[in-house]
């Protein structure tokens, strides 16, 4: 539970928000406080919770992080990752993943594939990435703390990046054939899209149709619909997610 502040905290806050926690945790509940000002945050413990999903009858263990993108709705969530698998059964080489997260799909898609390479901007995803490809005791998938847009640059040879080398990545070692985007609400933008049709097979998740059929645009000019799915994460409101499997024409 984090809680919000217009003003610093101090001792006595911390020791108000202890009381709290302590109270609570005697009525039967499994509580973690954080508390939030300017420049400020007091973890009372931890800063994340651990999900479990079970995904075809395999459990998967996700940490969840404070103030970091997941899944809100954890049975839609283990439909989501069903319909993902299902869709790269049988599957040839290796995945590349742009917007990995914490390795939500990275993690249930590496049994469809020899080698999964996935990228994340966001610091505190890559850290829980690391932890939940440890805990699921999985060895073929490669996190890189890339944007989309550096990735791109990448493999085009426009840069080099020291977070490769560090890394030890040689992306030409990769034989990707298929491509999985989960990006923003504001989608893939042009460049991004350019790179992604360069793949025989693309999954796409989205969560905003609009910039979704934006980036559809672009892409079925090389590529046809094969399978598409929705998936309500946010009851009674307009929100909604797309899943979207295209193949090359």
């Amino acid at each position: 539970m984090s809680l919000l502040y217009h003003r610093q905290l101090d001792d006595a806050w911390i020791e108000q928000a202890k009381a709290l926690k302590q109270r609570l945790n005697d009525e039967g509940f499994n509580l973690n406080i954080i508390g939030r000002a300017r420049k400020m945050k007091i973890v009372l413990d931890r800063d994340y919770v651990i999900e479990k999903l079970d995904v075809n009858g395999k459990p998967y263990i996700y940490q969840q992080v404070e103030n970091s993108f997941t899944q809100p709705n954890g049975k839609v969530a283990e439909k989501m990752l069903e319909w993902a698998i299902d869709c790269t059964q049988e599957s040839q080489g290796d995945l590349l993943e742009l917007y990995c997260g914490n390795g939500n799909f990275s993690l249930a898609l590496a049994q469809n594939f020899e080698h999964v390479l996935a990228t994340e901007l966001a610091k505190p995803s890559v850290q829980s990435a690391q932890y939940n490809i440890e805990a699921n005791k999985i060895d073929n998938v490669q996190i890189i703390r890339m944007s989309a847009e550096e990735f791109t640059e990448a493999m085009e040879g426009k840069r080099e990046f020291r977070r490769l080398k560090q890394a030890n990545v040689d992306l030409q070692s990769y034989n990707c054939n298929t491509i999985f985007v989960d990006p923003p609400r504001a989608g893939m933008d042009i460049d991004t899209c350019k790179m992604v049709q360069g793949y025989e097979r693309i999954l796409y998740i989205s969560c905003n149709p609009e910039t979704l059929k934006e980036n559809l645009d672009v892409l079925s000019e090389t590529h046809n619909i094969t399978r598409f799915a929705l998936f309500d994460q946010f009851p009674y409101t307009h929100h909604m997610e797309a899943g979207v499997l295209l193949e090359r024409k």
